[in-house]
């Protein structure tokens, strides 16, 4: 969809344009500001889709509050790490989800945030502060849900959340 092809394209040309640095991204509040709206549109229209099912195999999602100092006390590769291990915990979830649901409208929607997260998850995976890349090998927090609109409740909380703060705290870094 366009949205989606929109969001992976204007995460490749600041990855390509600037080497894997996210400053473009970043340094635009109102870029963060789109990916929340959409995000909470994704939830909404999920909810007015007819009949989804419950998942008969349940989808781990990741447990996304934290409070805001602890956040704060986190360097941003910590960040960074801990936001692309509930990404990954999301992207699997939605493909996990999509084999499950047969309903043209749950599945179109699950479709888009799959591509909205992977996107997410790839830009982060493309930059690092440390030596070493991101390893697999997390073991975020997390629960079993059986509701499709968990899943879309999940992401809408990382982007509003995790992600918002920590795009802001990479702009005081890298937008003087």
């Amino acid at each position: 969809s366009p949205p989606g092809l929109l969001l992976l394209t204007s995460f490749l040309l600041h990855v390509k344009e600037d080497r894997a640095s996210p400053t473009r991204l970043v340094c635009d509040n109102r870029l963060i500001q789109k990916y929340i709206v959409e995000a909470k549109d994704m939830e909404k229209r999920v909810g007015q889709c007819q009949a989804l099912p419950t998942l008969s195999c349940p989808a781990v999602l990741p447990l996304v509050d934290f409070t805001f100092q602890q956040w704060k006390s986190k360097s941003n590769e910590t960040k960074r790490r801990e936001i692309l291990c509930d990404l990954a915990l999301l992207v699997g979830a939605a493909a996990g989800a999509q084999g499950q649901v047969s309903d043209e409208c749950g599945a179109r929607q699950l479709s888009q945030l799959y591509r909205h997260a992977n996107s997410f998850f790839l830009l982060l995976q493309s930059f690092s502060w440390e030596a070493g890349h991101w390893e697999p090998s997390c073991s975020p927090h997390s629960t079993e849900q059986t509701h499709i609109t968990s899943i879309f409740l999940t992401y809408r909380q990382l982007v509003q959340g995790k992600l918002r703060f920590f795009f802001h705290d990479l702009a005081k870094v890298l937008c003087k």
